[in-house]
């Protein structure tokens, strides 16, 4: 019904919206499509479909409001052609809205009241502005509900106020008007300073609503919610006052004087509180939208960390008064071996430092986690400095108590105290950061800006389309994976997740991709969408360890015979891979782009496309009293956010950079140098102890490019983008109200 539009919309092909719709129909996941229906859809990538999906479902609420308010003015009989020609044309719910407003039940609003009393005709007369004596005229309409002229005149300028505030035109231009002049204003409530001190920065804030960003939008509206803060949205009043004025007036008479009246009443009474309720609203979603963008976003590169892979772990979860937790952990994250060291203790050193040995000995262990929070630092110098020769990573571990005390974590361990659990998440997200944040919820990853300000379902939906995206990008071992794994591959959810793993427990290891169709309510559809994303390590068949879905094996076949080998001799065969006509092979079932899809996967089968886990030494500070300005250290992307990048030193608070100390070129967003979890360079600018604050630069650790005249680029839209952060560094740290997580 709208795929023209979308199309036109989005810039592609009617025929790829149909299609993608249509296989969205059919029960496909957006992972599925991107991946293995690229022919159908002309290589759409996720982002595509999406944004297919979103727009569908956008136009389709518009209809069924467009079909609710047709039916409703057929049942009043209120329905005209002119009118029905109008409704056809709108192309926004606002506008539908518009057109809606004068017919919709009414409260007793004042021009109801003025109508009831008679008084249409006199606001008529008014309107057509010939030369008369109002004061005169009014006087007729003076009845035992009207006690006097100016109360009839006051009822005549209620029914002209709402005339007006129920004009098409007068909305659109004055929609226009906010948009490109309104400012969005806050001050702080009375005697309420000391209460908002939080919110300093916006006591006397105007922002040009067409630029404000995302950041400032949430904390003022946070600040208003609260109750610290008053907010307005209005252009200047004479202007719209103008506006209105240039459509009514036709010339200078009493009337015209009553008309401007009625005009300035409409405008404050009812069309600026609308407009700014309408504009308020837009603004809220647009920047939830922006603040959901990059939690996404942020969520996406944490999960896509790089992992350590199967190794043997000790995990240790640092602790002062309580000691350190220590677990160990065989290749596949099961918990082997737990045990208590006390680290801050002097007579107990050598009684941790006897454990430690006899641990690493015992398990045969290949790498240390320790958990980056309270005394993070200090347990790993005091195993550093035992010289077992074997790696030490420090691990973020930013929503493992969630886990540890979750009913995920009570199912895994049901004799195992929480820190326990806390220890092996540790341990587990060094092997696999995917596998274990998917146990999480998002929201407690600790990489967000305003998470608990959004729409929270909208918020939901997107960060379960990223892990799910995330999920079936990297793929999953059928053997080894969760349950909580499991239910994010395209095509199974939870209850489907179940029966693999509940079939794996009874039936042994999978040895085959055809196996699933035995698993209960695992039907042809979901082994449709979810073959592909499941990987089987030692099975029998070769491809199933491979991105390659089991509808292709036949045709991986065929190459294989055609090049006189066996499908075992041709997976990983570069040299031989490259002399596939890949033409040949097109078919009515097979296209250009899968057969190159699959040439690719066989020639590196089942590569993780994470990057391979580095090691990484803070330098010898470990609290903001050893941080001082012009220090220049080593440190950690830990959150990206539109001003800037925060940054983990190795001293509890992260140092934020604020965007224009990234790089020496102009950037919009950090995210398009710094990716979450980048090692990097920085210096030290700005240290506030008192309230644990630190400026950083990472362009000055860096020489300036030669010739670079550190100019801006030209702008192509207006108005400019006056401000696109907060003015310095320790005032964005003000404005990010609360850095959850960390």
């Amino acid at each position: 019904m709208f795929n023209n539009l979308i199309a036109q919309k989005l810039s592609i092909k009617p025929l790829q919206v149909e299609t993608v719709l249509q296989l969205l129909a059919e029960g496909s996941t957006i992972p599925f499509i991107a991946r293995y229906r690229k022919d159908s859809t002309g290589a759409l990538d996720e982002v595509q479909i999406q944004q297919i999906q979103d727009e569908n479902k956008a136009m389709n609420e518009f209809a069924e409001r467009k079909t609710f308010i047709e039916k409703t003015l057929t049942e009043q009989g209120k329905i005209t052609e002119e009118l029905q020609a109008k409704i056809n044309a709108a192309i926004t719910i606002s506008q539908l809205e518009d057109l809606y407003l004068p017919y919709k039940q009414k409260r007793k609003t004042k021009a109801v009241v003025a109508r009831e009393n008679g008084l249409q005709p006199l606001a008529e007369k008014i309107l057509q502005q010939n030369d008369i004596d109002v004061e005169k005229v009014a006087a007729a309409y003076i009845n035992e509900k009207v006690m006097t002229a100016e109360a009839a005149l006051q009822g005549a300028r209620d029914i002209i106020a709402e005339t007006i505030n129920e004009d098409i035109s007068i909305r659109e231009k004055l929609r226009k008007f906010f948009e490109k002049e309104g400012n969005l204003k806050s001050t702080v409530v009375t005697d309420k300073e000391t209460e908002a001190i939080k919110y300093k920065d916006y006591f006397a804030f105007s922002g040009r609503i067409s630029s404000i960003p995302s950041h400032r939008t949430l904390a003022v509206l946070r600040g208003f919610l609260e109750g610290f803060l008053r907010i307005a949205i209005e252009p200047q009043e004479e202007i719209a006052l103008e506006i209105i004025e240039a459509i009514y007036i036709k010339r200078m008479s009493n009337c015209s004087d009553q008309i401007r009246k009625a005009g300035k009443d409409s405008y404050r009474r009812l069309l600026q509180p609308s407009l700014e309720t309408e504009f308020r609203t837009a603004l809220k979603t647009a920047a939830d939208e922006e603040a959901i963008n990059v939690f996404a976003e942020n969520l996406r590169q944490l999960l896509l960390s790089s992992p350590l892979g199967s190794k043997r772990i000790l995990a240790i979860d640092p602790g002062y008064r309580t000691g350190c937790k220590v677990v160990c952990i065989d290749e596949k994250g099961e918990l082997q071996k737990t045990s208590l060291i006390y680290l801050h203790e002097k007579n107990k050193i050598d009684h941790a430092e006897h454990t430690l040995r006899l641990l690493v000995k015992q398990y045969s262990t290949e790498a240390f986690a320790i958990g980056d929070g309270t005394a993070g630092r200090e347990t790993e110098q005091f195993v550093k400095k035992l010289n077992f020769g074997l790696p030490v990573y420090l691990v973020n571990e930013d929503g493992a108590s969630i886990y540890s005390a979750s009913e995920i974590a009570r199912q895994e361990f049901p004799n195992e105290d929480i820190t326990i659990r806390g220890a092996v998440s540790i341990g587990r997200r060094l092997m696999d950061p995917l596998a274990e944040l998917v146990k999480i919820d998002p929201k407690s990853i600790g990489v967000g800006q305003y998470q608990h300000d959004v729409i929270q379902p909208r918020l939901k939906e997107k960060l379960d389309q990223t892990v799910m995206s995330c999920v079936n990008m990297v793929g999953v071992n059928l053997n080894t994976a969760s349950k909580h794994l499991l239910s994010y591959v395209s095509g199974i959810g939870s209850t489907i997740a179940e029966n693999i793993v509940a079939y794996r427990k009874q039936e042994g290891k999978f040895t085959s991709r055809k196996q699933l169709l035995k698993v209960p309510r695992l039907g042809g559809k979901a082994f449709e969408q979810c073959a592909g994303f499941l990987r089987i390590t030692e099975g029998v068949d070769l491809l199933d360890a491979s991105a390659v879905h089991p509808e292709a094996y036949s045709l991986v076949e065929n190459i294989a015979a055609d090049l006189n080998t066996e499908v075992n001799k041709l997976i990983g065969n570069e040299e031989l891979l490259k002399t596939v006509t890949i033409k040949k092979y097109i078919s009515e079932k097979f296209g250009e782009h899968t057969i190159k899809d699959i040439i690719n996967e066989l020639k590196k089968p089942g590569l993780d496309p994470r990057s391979a886990v580095q090691l990484f030494e803070f330098a010898q500070i470990f609290s903001i009293d050893d941080v001082h300005v012009g220090m220049e250290v080593p440190g950690i992307v830990t959150n990206l956010t539109r001003f800037g990048a925060f940054v983990d030193i190795g001293v509890k608070q992260d140092g934020l950079v604020h965007i224009s100390e990234i790089a020496h070129k102009y950037i919009q967003d950090p995210s398009e140098v710094l990716k979450l979890n980048q090692q990097v360079k920085v210096k030290v600018m700005e240290v506030d102890a008192a309230r644990k604050r630190i400026a950083l630069s990472i362009k000055q650790t860096e020489a300036a490019p030669a010739h670079h005249h550190h100019q801006k680029p030209k702008q192509s839209f207006a108005p400019a983008k006056k401000e696109t952060a907060p003015a310095n560094m320790m005032d964005a740290l003000a404005a990010l109200k609360n850095k959850f997580g960390r």
